[in-house]
């Protein structure tokens, strides 16, 4: 059967995995009579409730007699590492684009990295549903987006479509009935290549995808980049420096059906399979038969921009949750991620410390919340940038992002004073339709720790901010951070309505009553700059005279929850978020409050 290879990117929320669901309904993958979970291949837990896409994952359909191995890939910068990977299996890909909001930044750098690789991209406006499309304009700026990216002469000739993927439909022109898509199979069929393979010589696979599985462990999928693989061969697996890390004997070939992976009795070249039987290979590496010396070639990722350091939980309340505690095992499963994803690093740092180096805080989030989730307890310190210095000119440099921001006229005002004051510099300001201003602004990503929550409040939660790498630039100097303190339990016990009813003039309250608390937890916000400690668990002093039903009965404000992303946004340098299984917390680094007043007075001391 005649193959074809592509993958589906996009920036997020533009209907990717949507587009894949008809693809499987109107290809014939799905059974007419069989019910199809809307986003089937988002089969992650956090993926379904998130409603993203994090990691990438492979599907095929069958079109007039032609297999099309098609991979859905991320659409949110902070899984850049997962396009990446991808762009190496496949020849051609679909760009989808919102027909309203046009290209936007994840849109930018998922295209400069296809049309580096030398795909001829399919452009597929989606959403031409929406009452506010505007599908010709952004056709427009997607070309105008090839021309600034280099795009050569035949890349700039792409083809394209107007979709809805929700409605299941795709047409050449808008004025063409719109019944199925039909017109997006054809386009595939006419446009993307075969795959350029070898189809004699040796076995050779590159591994773009690990994955564990229960039964058959550790499973590489890659495409065929020469000869064919039958079950029980004998394979090496060789590094990017054409070392040997080891060899096996293939116990398992799985290809993608449909929403299934099946065992097949052959791979061929060209095809995307995954391969069972490998216990210590990894992303990039070469498996291939034991005649092969030299490894295929790995394109580089991206460096990580951003780094949290994990620590053991040492908290008064750790072990209360988790099943996994100790060093050993929190080290041993972030080995295990950095080795299937890509984007990740991983340093081991004195005081059984670890430093997690991702793209963003989103990525080390999902992480950490996959961790809480298989019983892990940790303490997470806050985001950090990581710097480099310039090879050129010796001079400190760090990472910059593109910021575009969709909000109301109104609130133009704000945004433009605090993002400038953190020091962005605004590169575009133009209408967005139905009274709203796009905003472009260049900023060093220290100056985005935290934004996000102050920047819902400024705009009513009706603003929308997207944010992707942009490069390295020169160190701007100081970033003012949190400008309000924290309020820090003194006591240790069960927090009580009566104390809680006392505290909220102070603040914002995290917690509520009958929750366990310990000396130097953050219980709240305080509305003024610098830490008040208070104490939650005072209760009220009866008498004979004054009885504990003769007052006002209290009611409270329902207390603000931190979510993990606002945790790590919110503390400081100081402080720390305690992760649990059903717990997050939020610390001072150091509990003991004479401590903590004595290290405060020698970093005042110190000079500036």
């Amino acid at each position: 059967m005649e193959l074809r290879n592509l993958a589906i990117i996009a920036h997020v929320d533009h209907g990717k995995t949507t587009l894949v669901d008809r693809l499987l309904q109107q290809s014939g993958a799905v059974r007419a009579h069989q019910q199809l979970e809307e986003r089937a291949l988002d089969r992650h837990e956090l993926e379904r409730e998130r409603g993203i896409t994090i990691l990438a994952k492979c599907t095929s359909v069958v079109w007039r007699g032609v297999r099309l191995n098609i991979v859905d890939t991320p659409g949110h910068a902070d899984f850049g590492g997962e396009v990446e990977r991808i762009l190496s299996m496949v020849d051609s890909c679909l760009l989808l684009v919102d027909a309203a909001e046009g290209p936007m930044p994840q849109t930018r750098f998922v295209l400069a990295k296809a049309l580096a690789c030398g795909l001829r991209p399919i452009v597929v406006v989606n959403k031409v549903d929406r009452p506010d499309q505007r599908a010709e304009a952004v056709l427009g700026e997607v070309f105008d987006l090839m021309a600034a990216l280099g795009a050569d002469e035949t890349q700039l000739d792409f083809p394209w479509v107007f979709a809805s993927a929700r409605e299941g439909w795709a047409v050449r022109d808008l004025a063409e009935p719109r019944r199925d898509m039909a017109p997006l199979f054809d386009l595939i069929l006419e446009h993307v290549p075969p795959p350029q393979v070898t189809r004699e010589g040796p076995f050779r696979l590159l591994a773009s995808i690990l994955e564990y599985d229960p039964h058959l462990g550790r499973v590489l999928t890659g495409r065929v980049e020469s000869g064919s693989l039958t079950p029980n061969t004998v394979l090496k697996a060789l590094d990017l420096e054409g070392r040997e890390r080891e060899r096996t004997r293939i116990t398992r070939i799985l290809a993608f059906r449909g929403l299934t992976r099946q065992p097949i009795a052959r791979a061929e070249a060209g095809d995307i399979v995954a391969l069972a039987g490998f216990e210590r290979a990894t992303v990039a590496d070469t498996l291939c038969d034991l005649e092969v010396a030299e490894p295929l070639p790995a394109r580089p990722v991206d460096p990580p921009t951003v780094a949290v350091t994990f620590t053991v939980n040492d908290s008064p309340l750790a072990g209360r949750d988790g099943e996994r505690l100790t060093s050993r095992e929190l080290r041993a499963r972030l080995l295990r991620e950095a080795e299937g994803n890509v984007a990740i690093r991983v340093r081991e740092l004195e005081g059984e410390a670890f430093e997690v180096a991702g793209r963003g805080e989103l990525q080390l989030a999902v992480l950490i919340e996959q961790m809480r989730r298989e019983g892990y307890e940790m303490s997470i310190s806050r985001p950090r940038v990581l710097v480099r210095e310039d090879p050129a000119s010796g001079r400190r440099e760090e990472p910059y992002e593109e910021v575009v921001i969709d909000v109301d006229e109104a609130h133009v005002g704000v945004v433009v004073e605090h993002l400038t004051a953190r020091r962005a510099e605004l590169g575009d300001m133009r209408p967005a339709g139905e009274g709203r201003v796009r905003l472009v602004f260049t900023a060093p990503s220290r100056a985005l720790i935290g934004y996000r929550s102050r920047f819902l409040g400024e705009t009513r939660g009706t603003g929308v901010m997207h944010r992707v790498f942009a490069g390295w630039g020169p160190w701007k100097g100081p970033i003012r951070g949190r400008e309000r303190g924290a309020l820090v339990s003194m006591e240790q016990g069960r927090a009580v309505a009566y104390a809680l009813w006392h505290l909220e003039d102070r603040g914002t309250l995290f917690i509520g009553p009958g929750e366990e608390v310990y000396s130097g937890m953050i219980i709240g916000e305080h509305s003024r700059a610098g830490d008040l400690e208070v104490n939650p668990v005072r209760t009220k002093k009866l008498t004979n005279i004054r009885a504990a039903g003769r007052d006002d009965n209290i009611l409270l404000t329902p207390p603000r929850r931190p979510t993990l992303e606002f945790a790590l946004a919110w503390i400081e340098e100081d402080e720390l978020v305690e992760v649990t299984p059903r717990h997050i917390r939020l610390r001072k680094r150091e509990l003991d409050a004479a401590l903590r007043r004595k290290a405060l007075r020698r970093r005042a001391r110190e000079p500036a």
